[in-house]
């Protein structure tokens, strides 16, 4: 799923996300530490990555995510 950066604490490395529905969601240092970013910003579109109990696991930007092959012959 896709949200919005709402608010980043660089200190404290965790913030909150806003998903298209409108639920607003937490998220710890560890979800952002798995992201392998330095920073977000405010307004910042990401893709969230979630456990089976909701709990945001990763955050990534939607060009960079590591689910995704690539290969030599990749457009």
């Amino acid at each position: 799923m896709q949200a919005t950066v709402v608010d980043f604490d660089p200190q404290t490395r965790s913030g909150s996300l806003l998903r298209d529905d409108g639920t607003r969601l937490a998220f710890g240092a560890a979800a952002f530490d798995a992201s392998g970013l330095r920073l977000l910003r405010l307004g910042q579109r990401v893709h969230v990555d979630h456990g089976s109990d909701g709990t945001v696991t990763r955050i990534t930007l939607p060009t960079m995510r590591g689910d995704q092959e690539f290969t030599s012959d990749s457009p």
